[in-house]
């Protein structure tokens, strides 16, 4: 999920943070993710990771799982991160590897190990090297699956071939969701996606996991991918949080702008979130 402000960027826009997850579940997701990449949570304070947490939890109450990204630097940060989530009642947390250090693999077993054990909820790993200048790639990851509490992956590669080799090498312990390539991991297994496209079409994104995992019928979900893909499209790469929140405003939705040091969407963006917005027919309720 993204996290709204308000217009000056100022303050979280609580708000339009209950609507934003109404829209969602009214819109048929399956679940929530607050703060992570694309909700900005290097730029939010402890206080307002912690509001923002407890606002989705509270307004999904229950209706769908929250899993609260509690991510940090320093592996106290994260347990204490994790910590509060847990007792803001979420259904699990999900943790990138630390971003600067580049811990090396035994350190990353450490990281995990040391918050898995210090809470009572599952934890989602997410790989995405591209920002987390880390990769855990599948042999790690079959050892993660080890510890207690580590259930779920979220793998942010452009290799696909990771999601069976991670189901391969865990032995069934390790649930694997879908990053930047949910349509093409659910071929190869994973079960869920976390997806940046499903701020601005929850319904369709979750109608592709039904088509890929429920039902089977994987020409509906080739048809329904094709339909998504300008949304997929313009979310990516660099303009995840920009593009997004400059479409939830062409949308109804407005969002207020990303925090410093992104910038709000230029000409161009914009012009493309419009297009996008209206040739797919989206709008918020």
């Amino acid at each position: 999920m993204i996290t709204p402000f308000t217009a000056d960027g100022g303050t979280v826009d609580e708000d339009a943070l209950r609507r934003l997850v109404d829209w969602q579940i009214d819109e048929g997701i399956h679940g929530l993710v607050p703060n992570g990449s694309t909700g900005e949570f290097l730029s939010l304070s402890d206080d307002e990771r912690g509001r923002v947490a407890e606002i989705v939890i509270r307004r999904a109450g229950g209706r769908v799982p929250v899993f609260v990204g509690t991510a940090a630097e320093d592996t106290r940060d994260v347990v204490r991160y994790s910590r509060e989530a847990e007792r803001l009642g979420a259904d699990g947390v999900m943790i990138v590897p630390p971003f600067y250090s580049t811990p090396t693999d035994a350190e990353l077993y450490h990281h995990y190990k040391t918050v898995a054990e210090a809470i009572g909820i599952p934890v989602m790993l997410y790989n995405n090297p591209a920002t987390a200048n880390v990769d855990m790639r599948p042999p790690l990851v079959a050892r993660l699956s080890e510890i207690d509490n580590v259930a779920y992956i979220k793998e942010s590669t452009m290799d696909v071939t990771r999601v069976r080799d991670i189901l391969r090498l865990s032995d069934g312990r390790m649930t694997v969701f879908g990053g930047i390539m949910g349509y093409e991991s659910f071929l190869n297994g994973a079960l869920g996606w976390v997806a940046v496209g499903s701020n601005l079409a929850p319904r369709a994104f979750a109608d592709l996991y039904r088509l890929c995992v429920e039902t089977v019928d994987v020409p509906a979900a080739r048809a329904l991918y094709h339909e998504i893909l300008p949304v997929i499209e313009l979310v990516g790469q660099h303009r995840y949080v920009t593009a997004t929140k400059a479409a939830l405003a062409e949308m109804g939705l407005p969002v207020g702008p990303p925090r410093p040091p992104r910038l709000p969407a230029d000409a161009a963006e914009r012009e493309w979130a419009t297009r996008t917005v209206r040739e797919l027919s989206l709008m918020a309720g």
